[in-house]
């Protein structure tokens, strides 16, 4: 190895224990920081920002990588210039002031969403809104773009990607879901009910769902989990991977698969390239295709019937008088009720993208400025009930229930779609290699699955882009075709259509 990327490794390590210190930072705001520590807290991730930003984009640091691009690198040396080479550019045209402004008003931002929620008041967080909006466009025209203003803030959580490319796959989706729902709607069938009505303890919820987190291969010696309002996984290092998911004495379904999936993205985090903590390599390749795991182990694998042939009977031990006498057929229909509802973390598979289109469609709006920042609730209301046929009563079920716009996270929804497409994909795949993958999860042997995406994607860290990923792993580009059939292939028959 040269002495100059050596040099290069180690200003990148100290960018590494910056972003640490900023990513532990943030996980204590959303778990345990009091609230009254909110303003220090915003001037702390300011100023990390700044320090950041100033390491990132030194003249010495800059030249070193123009340096490092000019020789003939190989395979992971290259992979790792190429990410910091990228980063770079894009910071060198962003100004520190902003950089440090941005991050100040997220914090503060995130602060009055959970006021302006708990008062269902979407007026007390406009303000705040509008100037996220106004930093973040100036950012997508510092680093530029081509074609819809929008790809600048989608580049910055599903590289590469387009909004011209994956609004057909987006349109190709909703006309095949539009259907579906309508003819799940007209059977009236609600299997849940009676089921799933109940009061679960709390403890008994959490016990399970740390059963099943060491069923799926989760290390807790690596990790924890914690309670959040919004929950989420927080990745610091393979070693330390925070996860957060929420109780309700009445909502077994929504704790269970909310940690199953918060799971799903632990254990991403925890499968990246080891040997290479600390460098671009161990990373995530995008959010795409980090939700794509945890849709996989939430859905594909979750709310299938060969797992619950083998979980249901530990559930009920979990809890005798609610579900005694609940059939494996009744279980699985009740979890996997198609139900229109105002609350996309609590939507069921087949309606949560109309969820995702209508949140797209309205960031491409607002950044394209044809919907205004202060007639967001009622244009979000009128498609919520175009799309999915209701109405949300407040804004708190309404505009204001994710915390994505807070924190200035503009072009991430989309992902979540993507990760849906890129989970049929890659568990299609994952079927055909491992043709007794099923049988395997109906014995409670999650492993081998594990082991799969291990090797596959998880290992690979960020070598592949999301697109070079599907080709390479599935030997194909992504197509809505994977998810449709998946969903039809189960809907359909629960629903006798």
């Amino acid at each position: 190895m040269s002495e100059n990327y050596e040099r290069f490794m180690q200003k990148f390590a100290e960018l590494a224990d910056i972003d640490h210190a900023q990513a532990l930072l943030s996980w204590d705001q959303e778990t345990y920081m009091p609230a009254k520590g909110t303003a220090m807290r915003a001037r702390s991730q300011g100023t990390l920002a700044g320090i950041s930003h100033e390491r990132l984009t030194h003249p010495d640091f800059v030249a070193l990588v123009e340096y490092l691009k000019g020789l003939d690198l190989t395979g992971d040396q290259a992979v790792n210039v190429r990410e910091i080479d990228r980063a770079q550019s894009r910071a060198l045209k962003i100004p520190k002031d902003l950089i440090v402004e941005l991050r100040q008003t997220e914090s503060l931002s995130h602060e009055a969403w959970v006021a302006a929620r708990k008062k269902a008041d979407f007026a007390t967080f406009a303000p705040w809104l509008k100037k996220i909006l106004g930093l973040q466009k100036q950012v997508a025209h510092l680093v530029g773009f081509e074609g819809s203003v929008y790809n600048a803030f989608l580049d910055e959580y599903e590289p590469h990607a387009r909004a011209e490319e994956i609004a057909p796959l987006f349109a190709q989706l909703r006309q095949r879901l539009v259907p579906l729902v309508e003819g799940i709607a007209a059977t009236g069938k609600r299997p849940a009910t009676g089921i799933l009505d109940g009061e679960f303890p709390l403890e008994a919820q959490e016990a399970f769902g740390r059963q099943i987190m060491a069923a799926m291969g989760f290390d807790l010696e690596a990790g924890r989990l914690d309670i959040a309002v919004h929950p989420f996984c927080q990745g610091l290092s393979p070693d330390d991977v925070r996860l957060t998911t929420r109780y309700s004495v009445d909502k077994l379904a929504e704790a269970l698969f909310g940690t199953m999936h918060e799971t799903g993205h632990g254990l991403y985090e925890q499968g990246l390239p080891q040997a290479e903590g600390g460098t671009p390599l161990c990373q995530s390749i995008s959010l795409g295709i980090h939700e794509s795991q945890s849709r996989l182990w939430e859905n594909m694998i979750g709310r299938s019937r060969p797992f619950w042939q083998h979980y249901l009977p530990q559930l009920q031990a979990y809890f005798p008088e609610q579900l005694a006498g609940v059939e494996l057929d009744s279980f699985y229909a009740a979890i996997n009720q198609v139900e229109t509802s105002f609350i996309r973390v609590e939507a069921d598979e087949v309606t949560y993208n109309l969820h995702i289109l209508l949140r797209f469609e309205l960031e491409m709006d607002m950044v394209e400025e044809r919907v205004q920042v202060e007639d967001l609730p009622a244009v979000w209301n009128e498609r919520m009930e175009e799309y999915l046929g209701v109405c949300p009563a407040d804004d708190a079920q309404g505009v204001l229930q994710d915390v994505h716009w807070s924190f200035g996270l503009l072009g991430y929804f989309p992902t979540y779609t993507l990760g849906n497409l890129y989970a049929a994909q890659f568990f299609a795949r994952a079927q055909e290699d491992m043709p007794g993958l099923m049988e395997q999860v109906a014995e409670g042997e999650l492993a081998p699955l594990k082991r799969w995406l291990n090797e596959n994607i998880h290992a690979r860290g960020r070598r592949s882009t999301a697109g070079e990923l599907v080709q390479e792993v599935t030997g194909e580009a992504l197509s809505a075709e994977y998810f449709i059939d998946y969903l039809e292939g189960k809907f359909k028959p629960l629903y006798s259509l």
